[in-house]
């Protein structure tokens, strides 16, 4: 193993500005998994299990949107929400049970509810309730992709440790190239956020700055959704 004095932040600077780090790069059509964007992760002013890395992530979450839309490409926005007995969070839910646990993610909360400065098309977007920390695991997803025919999933919300790298690995194991812009996700701590985007980087995604996935986007051919 080897040993450092360096943060997490100045490890993962070190691997995102090599220039020899490898990419898988961008295919032909993407999808965009905006992951649990809801009050219980973002709204630090209120709960205490909310986080913020960059105060503009909301904002770029949109603006990903938006070009999504414009483009025809899929819109998938995931939360998460409990029964009140909390039976559906399996084991996951079992490690504590305080006002800010997981498992008191409840139906019809304010916790559940996503946050008020995201636009969302109702109609146009893709709404998914999910219990665990992938996108992908028991939800509809891996089928939306299908349909869809997209090669690239890039990734947005929290956290960076959990469901943010879970999903990111999930994706790279279904064959999809992944992409995670690091201005949009976020995470309790900036060691934990750092250390997962530098593990990505290295492993399972692309991390780049939101700025050229913005800049890929508007190169992008639109299409018709099937």
């Amino acid at each position: 193993m080897e040993h450092s004095n360096k943060t997490a932040r100045e490890i993962y600077q070190e691997v995102i500005n090599n220039p020899a780090r490898k990419r898988f790069g961008f295919g032909q059509k993407a999808v965009l998994v905006n992951i649990d964007p809801q009050k219980a992760y973002t709204r630090t002013d209120l709960f205490a299990t909310a986080y913020e890395t960059d105060p503009k992530q909301l904002d770029y979450v949109n603006e990903l949107s938006r070009e999504f839309r414009r483009l025809g490409w899929p819109v998938v926005w995931t939360h998460v929400a409990y029964m009140a007995s909390a039976e559906d969070a399996g084991i996951w839910g079992t490690r504590t049970d305080t006002p800010d646990s997981l498992q008191n993610i409840k139906f019809d909360s304010e916790r559940s509810e996503f946050d008020d400065r995201l636009e969302i098309d109702r109609v146009k977007d893709v709404i998914y309730l999910k219990k665990m920390p992938s996108a992908f695991f028991e939800t509809q997803l891996q089928s939306l992709l299908v349909w869809h025919q997209v090669d690239t999933v890039i990734l947005t919300g929290g956290s960076t440790s959990g469901c943010i790298r879970a999903t990111a690995v999930d994706s790279l194991s279904r064959g999809y190239r992944t992409i995670v812009p690091e201005q949009c996700v976020a995470d309790k701590h900036e060691s934990f956020h750092f250390a997962n985007l530098t593990d990505l980087a290295l492993k399972y995604a692309d991390v780049l700055s939101v700025d050229e996935v913005k800049t890929w986007l508007s190169g992008a051919q639109a299409s018709g959704q099937q």
